[in-house]
C-alpha cells in the first residue's frame, strides 16, 4: 500500500457522469468511503478536483474571454471542493479545502508545510482552484502538488480502466496495457494526461495510475501498489 497518495476526480465523476445533475451522492458516498479505508489503514490522502459539472471551457460563448472562463472554471472546482468536505466530514473524515489565491474565509491558502501536517492528522486535503493561473488544467496541478508534497503515486480517475492500443469505443479489438511512460504520452499526443502534467510528472520520476473511478474499490486496488491489482482496473504511468 502507499503511504501518501493524490486522487485526481474530475467534476463529472461527482456528477456520476450525468450531465442533468451537479452531484450524485450515491457515487461521492462510494469514493469517500474508499478513502476512509484509506485513512484509517494508515494512507494519507490529498484530492485535486476539477470543475467539468459546472463548467468547462467549452461552455464559455463565442468571443469569451478565455482567462474569464478559465477563472470561472476555478470557481467551479472551488465548489466542488466545498460539497465533498461537507460530505467527507459528514461521514466522520477530516478534511480541509486548500487553495493557491486567498478566498476569504473559504478556504486554506496551500502551503506545503501546512498540508503534510493536517496529512499526518489523518485529514483529507482537497485541492482547488487550479494553479491560480488561466491555462492550466487540473491534471497539471495534481501533477504539481504529487511534486510538492512527495506523493507515492498519482491516481487520475477517469471513465475508461486504463490506456488502450486504441480507442475501445471504436474498436472491440483495443488491448489494454499494463504499462505506458510518460515520453509515449507526450510523443504520440495522447489525451489521457496533458502535456504539461506528464512533462512535470517525468521529471519528478513519479508514477501515475490511470483508472476506471466505477469499478468496485477501484480506488482502493489503485493504491494497493499490487501491480495485478492495478492492471483489473488500469494502467500504470512511469518513466
Amino acid at each position: 500500500m502507499f503511504n501518501r497518495v493524490i486522487i485526481k476526480l474530475s467534476g463529472e465523476a461527482l456528477a456520476g457522469g450525468d450531465s442533468a445533475k451537479k452531484f450524485d451522492d450515491e457515487v461521492i458516498l462510494g469514493i469517500i468511503s474508499q478513502i476512509k479505508e484509506l485513512i484509517e489503514s494508515g494512507v494519507q490522502v490529498a484530492l485535486v478536483v476539477g470543475g467539468g459539472n459546472f463548467w468547462r471551457g467549452r461552455d464559455s460563448k463565442e468571443g469569451m474571454d478565455k482567462v474569464r472562463s478559465d477563472q470561472i472554471g476555478m470557481m467551479a472546482t472551488v465548489m466542488n471542493a466545498l460539497y465533498l468536505t461537507d460530505m467527507l466530514e459528514n461521514q466522520g473524515v477530516d478534511s480541509v479545502v486548500m487553495t493557491p489565491v486567498i478566498i476569504g474565509t473559504v478556504t486554506q491558502q496551500f502551503s506545503k508545510k501546512t498540508a503534510l501536517s493536517y496529512m499526518e492528522q489523518k485529514n483529507v486535503i482537497i485541492f482547488a482552484a487550479g494553479t491560480g493561473h488561466p491555462f492550466f488544467s487540473t491534471d497539471t496541478i495534481a501533477a504539481i502538488r504529487a511534486a510538492e508534497l512527495e506523493a507515492c503515486a498519482l491516481l487520475f480517475a477517469k471513465n475508461v480502466d486504463g490506456v488502450y492500443d486504441a480507442d475501445p469505443r471504436q474498436n472491440h479489438r483495443a488491448v489494454k496495457l499494463k504499462h505506458i511512460t510518460y515520453r509515449n504520452i507526450i510523443t504520440n499526443n495522447l489525451t489521457v494526461i496533458d502535456t504539461a502534467a506528464s512533462a512535470i510528472l517525468e521529471e519528478q520520476k513519479i508514477l501515475s495510475i490511470i483508472f476506471a473511478l466505477n469499478e468496485p474499490g477501484a480506488i482502493l486496488k489503485s493504491a494497493s501498489g499490487d501491480a495485478e491489482k492495478i492492471y483489473e482496473i488500469g494502467t500504470k504511468v512511469t518513466v
